[in-house]
């Protein structure tokens, strides 16, 4: 269950009664630690001992090396099945949270708490939990839902602008794969109150929740919120293996990774050119659009036979049939994922 505000805390107080769990432990970050945690905690209102586990912020401490550190100072705290997990911070850490905790003796429980735009419309929602292998994304982990997500959007107050943009990001897939009525006024960015997101969080929440449970294993449906990822996962990928490149943020790689997309589908004849120049017109306009080098473009596509959609030795696309219509496992040549990357600089 996902619960706002003040209605997220009186749930969450009331399950620390009924589930009587052991300890309660609180997982963060160290920008997080500083700026949230003191906001979250006092609202708890428990008698069980919470610790506090902090790590260092950043994509590079989502890692097997990170979990296995959090496992150990679970143990040495005295953890056990009884225990509850708190995953307080953005997508990297209620990513963390969840693989963490689903796999620790074998499962206990555990909540998300997202800090950042992303987690709250994102990675916080729908039970996929899980780590990077080098610089691979996310190719370790499981689907297990969290006890609930809480969001509160005083978070939001805490952030830098471009961590508002990435996360915007998501909200825009949201509209693209899923209602159009959506894409429309998120596309209106000069009329967009950024200082009051929630009632715009909530439609996001309401179209990812929708999508999930349905389909919570990816077999249909769900699949179609990887639009933008298969190119942009390896975009970020990309940037994060080579430290000459300024690190990508994730909303910053989906963007550029949605525009590619969006050619490919008018490329094949789904997407109207119309449609196509439209999406590119909006994301343009709000993301950075790095220029790539052809050998950069090679090596790029050469990370997409890792991406986590691929089977029998196919690479599968989401695309656009319309600006609110996804199609799912779309089959695309080099030569369109060239001409792609050609038509984006």
């Amino acid at each position: 269950m996902i619960y706002f505000s003040e209605q997220g805390y009186t749930f969450l107080n009331n399950l620390l009664s009924e589930k009587k769990y052991s300890m309660i432990f609180v997982l963060t970050d160290s920008h997080t630690n500083e700026f949230c945690s003191g906001i979250f905690l006092a609202e708890i209102a428990t008698e069980i001992e919470i610790e506090v586990i902090e790590i260092e912020a950043g994509e590079e401490q989502k890692n097997i090396a990170t979990c296995t550190e959090i496992w150990t100072i679970l143990l040495d705290l005295g953890a056990d099945r009884k225990s509850l997990i708190i995953g307080l911070g953005g997508g990297v850490i209620t990513d963390i949270t969840g693989f963490v905790a689903s796999v620790f003796k074998r499962g206990i429980d555990f909540i998300n708490v997202p800090t950042s735009l992303l987690g709250m419309v994102d990675a916080a929602i729908g039970g996929k939990n899980g780590v990077d292998l080098g610089n691979l994304k996310n190719q370790i982990g499981t689907i297990t839902l969290p006890e609930m997500v809480l969001i509160d959007s005083r978070f939001l107050d805490t952030l830098p602008s471009e961590q508002i943009r990435s996360g915007y990001a998501e909200m825009l897939k949201h509209g693209l794969i899923f209602d159009k009525e959506y894409w429309k006024k998120l596309s209106d960015i000069q009329n967009i109150d950024f200082s009051d997101l929630e009632e715009l969080i909530m439609q996001s929440v309401a179209i990812k929740s929708h999508i999930t449970t349905e389909d919570l294993t990816e077999n249909g449906i769900r699949k179609t919120l990887n639009f933008g990822h298969t190119l942009g996962h390896a975009i970020e990928s990309y940037f994060l293996e080579n430290p000459e490149k300024t690190t990508l943020l994730h909303g910053e790689a989906i963007a550029i990774g949605m525009i590619l997309e969006s050619f490919i589908s008018h490329k094949k004849g789904f997407l109207s050119q119309g449609d196509y120049l439209q999406i590119k017109s909006v994301l343009q306009n709000i993301y950075p659009i790095p220029e790539f080098s052809q050998t950069e473009v090679e090596k790029i596509i050469e990370l997409l036979i890792f991406d986590k959609k691929n089977s029998h030795g196919k690479i599968n696309f989401v695309l656009l049939e319309n600006i609110g219509q996804a199609l799912i496992d779309q089959t695309v040549e080099k030569e369109i994922l060239l001409e792609a990357f050609s038509d984006l600089q």
